[in-house]
């Protein structure tokens, strides 16, 4: 095989409707790992206690 140190290749960022894919650096056994950041879809109300008969 070769002799070349296995490096992943640079990944560019992943952008969906609600969802961020970033690649995180290297750690010192060479794993690559990945951040996903959600954007919050649901939209929160407060709540009203309902009125009494």
């Amino acid at each position: 095989m070769s002799d070349a140190p296995k490096t992943r290749p640079k990944v560019p960022e992943g952008k969906s409707r609600y969802l961020i894919t970033r690649q995180k650096e290297p750690n010192e056994k060479g794993y690559v790992g990945y951040d996903t950041i959600w954007e919050s879809f649901q939209k929160e109300q407060a709540y009203q206690t309902p009125k009494r008969p």
